[in-house]
């Protein structure tokens, strides 16, 4: 059937209708949308974001700390050792010749500290760190150093230090003859004695080179043992002479005056430490 204007006004009206309810309700409710893509830069009025690795682990000093490689923080690291016991006093043998020891023939839970040479680096903070921690050391200086910078370790002597000889020129004498081995060992002793107002009694072989004409040279120069080592500390780290990497009583532990003697002196006694011993002097064993 044709359709009429009247018929087709009324089927626009529901439309219309239904427009303008639509339109109305726009301000009511909001439209959502997807949100937007972000290039993960904050916007410049936002706060900066928090996260785990703004502050590092272990960097933020503790107030009140030592500032890193200061005497205090040296001296702070130093462990806390078992009292020394009585030293057991070695007995020497006498035929003649100086016995030559790798390490002290004690089984009491000690170790020593030896330091070498004297002519290369002296640390200023040293002294200190050996009176303030009250660390026991043998100085095995050569006497050319010795008199140069005599007034150093006249330091470290008063913090309880001790001087012996280690030769003049340190030139390795094994295999050279009587004379000029005797000459290295008496004229370094003799030369410690007038800087120091005391005679050494304990001698190193420079690199630990020596012979029978070596034991028999220092023995006739008042050398009372000669002595190698047992481990070495460098910039420290302690090397070991056994697979073990425990320091065993009566070892003996060297290093030179050199730059990190600092570290050196700490690393030691830490090792010394781990293995349940306590650092004592040389001289009360032996001398």
């Amino acid at each position: 059937m044709p359709s009429t204007p009247t018929r087709r006004i009324l089927s626009v009206l529901p439309l219309l209708a239904l427009l303008t309810l639509s339109a109305s309700g726009a301000g009511a409710h909001p439209t959502f949308s997807a949100a937007p893509t972000t290039t993960g830069q904050p916007s410049p009025s936002d706060p900066p974001p928090v996260s785990a690795s703004a502050t590092p682990s272990g960097t933020l000093p503790v107030a009140g700390s030592p500032a890193p490689k200061s005497l205090a923080w040296y001296l702070a690291q130093v462990p806390d050792f078992p009292e020394a016991p009585p030293p057991q006093r070695v007995q020497l043998p006498k035929d003649g010749s100086a016995p030559f020891w790798f390490r002290v023939p004690t089984d009491q839970k000690v170790a020593f500290i030896t330091i070498d040479d004297g002519g290369l680096a002296r640390p200023p903070a040293v002294v200190d760190f050996i009176r303030e921690a009250h660390i026991p050391v043998t100085m095995f200086l050569n006497s050319p150093a010795a008199a140069e910078h005599t007034p150093y370790f006249k330091q470290i002597e008063a913090a309880g230090g001790v001087v012996e000889n280690h030769t003049i020129t340190h030139t390795s004498l094994k295999g050279r003859p009587y004379a000029f081995q005797k000459h290295e060992i008496c004229g370094a002793a003799d030369k410690l004695e007038q800087l120091f107002g005391k005679r050494p009694t304990l001698f190193r072989p420079p690199f630990g080179n020596r012979d029978a004409t070596t034991l028999k040279a220092a023995y006739d120069c008042g050398m009372k043992a000669v002595f190698h080592w047992t481990e070495t500390v460098n910039e420290g780290i302690v090397r070991y002479q056994t697979p073990t990497k425990v320091v065993k009583p009566g070892e003996v532990l060297l290093m030179h005056f050199r730059p990190a003697l600092m570290d050196d002196l700490l690393a030691a006694l830490k090792a010394i430490h781990r293995s349940g011993l306590t650092p004592v002097l040389l001289e009360d064993y032996v001398g």
